[in-house]
């Protein structure tokens, strides 16, 4: 427990108090004081086997608690990370709530015993859901602040939750600053002048490395005093006065729209980084004992007795109230059950609107000639912009022109490959834009964004450069509502072309990799083959409520054959409904993509050598969810199956189906599951390495033709 030191200080006056009154300042005492003593009842309860895990606020109660009280909880929006326990007590976060989690309670208001302790969330005081990875918070915290500003200009007051005036608060430690979002993030909030508040916490460490070989000059501060409207502040964390009056200076700043601010708060971490860590292995003794001296819990109640706040006697009384609350609190924690194990698929999608149900099947009206897939994807963005005033499309060159005041007189962009052509021009820039070229800063923002009620239709213009976005898109946008227990929800669409089959597009713009995203739960991947299927399965992606990973192959973009009239504007197709493309009695064939039509191709092929195949074809359109039924129907008739894919043949997302129907249909197999799919390689420039690596109608012919003779 903490132990008093002397401090020689000066007095403060009153008016050096910033507004606070002498019961502010006691109130501030307490929660301080609470969070610390959370932190050292959860570390006997681990020590007791009571919980599993533990890691520690110590040290940063000061400025926290200030940054509550400089804030308004259920009305600004709190990105935190597991040192916030301070921030989230003085939000009106209860030792309660804090220690259900700690047990893995199924009554846990920020996971229901699904995430570890100290990964903060509360709906009714907009905390979302905090994540273990360092770094991801800072884009969704940007994305959510510009939720609200585009909100307010769009006019959405019936349709997103937004105040005029609130900000949207970050925090971090030091050592996380080094993370790239981290900078994306500074680059977008101080781009677009939004109220965002980051607050990094410096204890001087990450672990165990010193801030010293983590940050260039030991200083984010002064690193990041380059960027524009940027306010920046230095303070001290351990002192909760002088920390109150920097963060009412800086929210106030953000909330009058001037742009973003940094609080760099100098705090200390009394205990290691968690349980798992023996910080006397690396930290020396004597910074140890600095660290005591300096500790913001002893020094402020030394501070309020020596102010004439409070008696010692009265402090000593305090804390032992806290003491008896927190200790009841975790005896009756400790009681409390745990989830069940019929839980565990709650909230993996959402439960109130079902992708798969035939609430999304219609029929298609068509009207006028055959289009391009380009053409009929944007007549689907073009229609639900239309339809739903809270869908922002952007991504890298998605729209027309950035510089509008040459939107007239230029043709524009809309896309490389034309599919957002117009958009902008029809709805202006407030709803279609262009984001810098960075990856993780497009998918991290539209987090934030559908946090907060808005429905980002985003695009990453190649799949080969998806990677820098994986984060993002695995550790946040997949788990958001699992994690959260459903309080929170990210239904996020994210456009990306993918293939090969165009020449020279060597391995940096030929990736398919699917199988990467598809065993990821919470996250549906489509890939549709002609331009029908991916109008009415884009609307669907669009109005469903999961994030939706949407690929669209290059090649077929304006392909002949895959032309379709235009279906009308409410044409859908649910999710995990394969499409019987070919029927037949001898072979079952299942594909997906662009090798649906080189499958047709190999079965007429045959014909023409006098070789016929009497194939079905089956198109899967939904990788996940995958219509194994359908899959399975087909090989109970025909007995004979071949997986066909693009992506290479190891690993990838054929095995899966060939594992699936070796285990439930393997009684009706008269030969084996056959894979046809690319080597196991990358794909060459040259097109004679391309042809060589990517599957065939030839090969695809004779795999057929082989299996069918077995």
């Amino acid at each position: 427990m903490i132990t008093p030191v002397e401090q020689v200080e000066k007095r403060i006056e009153p008016d050096e108090w910033f507004g606070l009154t002498p019961e502010d300042l006691l109130s501030i005492y307490r929660t301080m004081y609470t969070s610390r003593c959370i932190d050292d009842r959860e570390m006997a309860m681990k020590r007791q086997q009571k919980i599993f895990f533990q890691i520690s606020g110590a040290g940063h109660e000061a400025v926290l608690t200030a940054a509550g009280r400089a804030s308004r909880p259920g009305y600004d929006w709190f990105f935190t990370y597991y040192r916030d326990r301070a921030l989230c007590l003085e939000l009106g976060v209860t030792p309660y709530e804090m220690l259900l989690q700690a047990v893995g309670a199924a009554d846990d208001p920020a996971s229901g015993g699904r995430q570890m302790p100290s990964h903060f969330g509360h709906i009714k005081y907009n905390i979302p859901s905090a994540s273990s990875p360092t770094g991801t918070q800072f884009l969704q915290a940007v994305g959510c602040a510009e939720a609200g500003v585009k909100a307010a200009r769009l006019g959405l007051e019936e349709l997103v939750s937004f105040e005029n005036d609130e900000v949207a608060i970050v925090c971090t430690g030091d050592g996380t600053t080094s993370e790239g979002e981290f900078w994306e993030s500074l680059n977008t909030a101080s781009n677009l002048k939004l109220p965002v508040v980051y607050i990094v916490e410096d204890n001087g460490y990450a672990i165990s490395v010193p801030v010293e070989v983590n940050t260039a000059g030991a200083s984010i501060s002064r690193l990041v005093s380059g960027f524009p409207d940027l306010l920046i502040r230095e303070v001290d964390g351990t002192d909760p006065i002088a920390s109150y009056g920097v963060m009412t200076e800086a929210v106030a700043y953000c909330r009058e729209r001037r742009g973003p601010a940094l609080v760099h708060a100098q705090v200390v971490r009394p205990y290691s980084h968690s349980m798992s860590d023996d910080e006397r292995m690396y930290k020396p003794e004597e910074e140890r004992e600095e660290e005591k001296r300096r500790d913001p819990i002893s020094n402020f109640g030394l501070r309020l007795v020596r102010e004439g706040i409070a008696t010692e006697e009265e402090l000593a009384e305090l804390r032992e109230t806290v003491k008896e609350e927190v200790a009841e609190a975790a005896d009756l924690a400790v009681e409390q059950p745990q989830p069940g194990p019929e839980t565990v698929y709650r909230h993996v999608y959402s439960s109130s609107v079902d992708a798969t149900s035939d609430d999304f099947e219609t029929e298609p009206h068509f009207d006028g000639d055959p289009k391009t897939t380009v053409d009929l994807l944007n007549a689907c963005m073009r229609d639900e912009l239309g339809r739903d005033p809270r869908i922002v499309v952007f991504g890298q060159d998605v729209a027309d022109v950035s510089k509008e005041n040459y939107l007239e007189e230029l043709k524009g962009k809309g896309g490389v490959f034309k599919v957002t052509a117009n958009l902008q021009r029809l709805f202006g820039a407030e709803r279609v834009y262009n984001s810098p070229l960075a990856e993780a800063n497009i998918v991290g923002r539209a987090v934030g964004m559908a946090l907060r009620g808005m429905k980002p239709v985003v695009e990453i213009q190649f799949f080969d450069y998806i990677w820098p976005a994986y984060h993002q898109l695995r550790n946040e946008l997949a788990t958001y509502r699992w994690r959260s227990n459903g309080a929170f929800s990210c239904p996020v669409v994210v456009r990306t072309t993918y293939g090969g089959y165009l020449a020279g597009g060597a391995m940096y713009h030929s990736q398919t990799g699917a199988s990467l995203f598809t065993h990821t739960p919470g996250v549906h991947v489509v890939c549709p083959s002609n331009a029908l299927d991916a109008n009415g399965l884009l609307r669907t992606a669009i109005r469903c409520e999961d994030p939706v990973l949407f690929l669209e192959h290059k090649h077929l973009y304006r392909q002949p054959y895959a032309k379709s009239p235009y279906p009308g504007p409410d044409f859908m197709i649910p999710f995990g409904r394969a499409n019987v493309v070919r029927p037949g009695k001898d072979l079952t064939l299942v594909t997906y993509g662009a090798l649906v039509e080189r499958s047709r191709k190999a079965v007429r092929q045959l014909e023409k050598e006098g070789r016929p195949v009497d194939v079905e074809i089956i198109d899967l359109r939904t990788l996940n969810p995958l219509d194994m039924a359908t899959v399975s129907e087909s090989v109970q008739r025909t007995n004979k199956v071949i997986v066909a894919y693009e992506d290479a043949k190891s690993f990838g997302f054929g095995a899966e189906i060939s594992a699936r129907i070796a285990d439930e249909v393997f009684e009706w197999l008269d030969g084996p599951v056959r894979r046809i799919a690319s080597l196991d390689t990358f794909v060459g420039y040259a097109p004679r390495l391309e042809d060589a690596i990517l599957p065939q109608v030839e090969d695809i012919a004779e795999g057929i033709a082989e299996l069918a003779a077995y």
